[in-house]
């Protein structure tokens, strides 16, 4: 039985976006293996550091702890050696640069088309990372055709070595909303529009608070919620209107809550590989307004009020529209809870196994 180690990495880094897709795919690779009738050919065993601090409970993939350093040291250092003699699959967008026999999941190219949104440090050393696996990995992932383009172009990869594989949303489904977060942060349900946001540009910050001055009075608020890591993100100085409440980080919990209690859902981006908040958002039954730009309308399609990401203006017109008019909202409702189903972490288990697969066929 061949060996197929996966980079646990992620267990010790605080749940966000990419950490998000790589513990919803080991979740969904580990029930995979359980139904799988076939008998699959692999040992899965996810391989990690000893500052775990996300516990994950798998029933037929292993999950073992190594070695004495910590972050992109131990990635670079340890892992390769832990990992000898079987192929490693790496979620996160990093993977040891000595190795070779390995497949590399990398999200987006942000770094090199909007790299304003991080710190320089950030820019050289993912540019130099992303670049350096593109030639020794022998598969890398995506989770966009928008993304397989733009690794194509940055990173000159050959179309044939990427694969995309998609993103789920089922882990919001299978978590209980905790609507203290309404009375926690004084917001009335179903008298506000949601965004999910961080300070980093690419998340267009600034376009929703100029779009809510573009606005004027119309009696709703807007919560936004999201954190921000410092060492990643340039700085944002950001003022915001009375109308407008800041939250920083939620819990997965009170996130359900508040897109299930949200009028709508504006997330407009100037830049994402895939674009999970909201999909999310559609499959809790929230309307969304998102950009019309990168990936955004090959995961939305016809779900979703699109706006020009750099024209507040146009933000505020698509929220009033939304706001206004109750036929759209649920039309959108209806339309966002459909587009959802072609959209699964067990879809995403299963194309990537495929492409291990295909790595150890060749």
């Amino acid at each position: 039985m061949k060996k197929v180690f996966i980079n646990g990495r992620f267990l010790t880094q605080r749940i966000t976006g990419v950490q998000r897709f790589a513990l919803e795919f080991v979740k969904a690779l580990d029930k995979l293996i359980e139904v799988d009738d076939t008998g699959l050919k692999f040992e899965f065993v996810v391989i990690a550091p000893r500052n775990i601090i996300n516990d994950i409970t798998l029933d037929n993939i292993k999950v073992i702890t190594v070695g004495k350093l910590k972050g992109h040291l131990w990635e670079q250092l340890e892992l390769p050696f832990y990992s000898r003699g079987g192929l490693l699959v790496n979620l996160c967008n990093t993977g040891p640069l000595l190795k070779g026999k390995q497949i590399v999941t990398i999200h987006d190219a942000a770094v090199y088309s909007k790299p304003e949104g991080f710190t320089k440090m950030f820019v050289y050393w993912y540019k130099f990372l992303f670049r350096v696996l593109s030639i020794v990995a022998r598969r890398i992932i995506t989770v966009s055709e928008f993304s397989k383009r733009e690794l194509a172009h940055y990173c000159r990869i050959k179309q044939n070595k990427i694969s995309v594989v998609s993103e789920g949303w089922q882990h919001i489904q299978q978590i209980d909303a905790d609507v203290d977060v309404f009375r926690k942060h004084d917001i009335s349900p179903k008298q506000y529009i949601l965004a999910v946001s961080s300070l980093n540009p690419n998340k267009n910050f600034q376009g929703i608070v100029k779009a809510i001055e573009c606005l004027g009075d119309v009696g709703t608020n807007i919560i936004i919620a999201g954190g921000t890591n410092p060492k990643v993100f340039s700085s944002s100085n950001s003022s915001l209107p009375n109308n407008v409440k800041y939250i920083g980080y939620v819990t997965d919990e009170e996130l359900k809550a508040l897109y299930e209690g949200a009028m709508g859902f504006i997330y407009p981006s100037f830049y994402e590989g895939f674009g999970l908040p909201p999909l999310e958002a559609m499959a809790c039954g929230c309307p969304v307004i998102v950009s019309n730009a990168a990936s955004l309308p090959e995961v939305c399609g016809d779900a979703a009020l699109y706006v020009d990401p750099y024209s507040p203006e146009d933000i505020a017109e698509k929220i009033k529209l939304l706001l206004f008019d109750d036929q759209l909202r649920e039309e959108l409702r209806r339309k966002g809870l459909e587009r959802a189903k072609m959209f699964s972490w067990e879809k995403c288990a299963q194309e990537t196994l495929k492409v291990i697969e295909e790595v150890l066929a060749n």
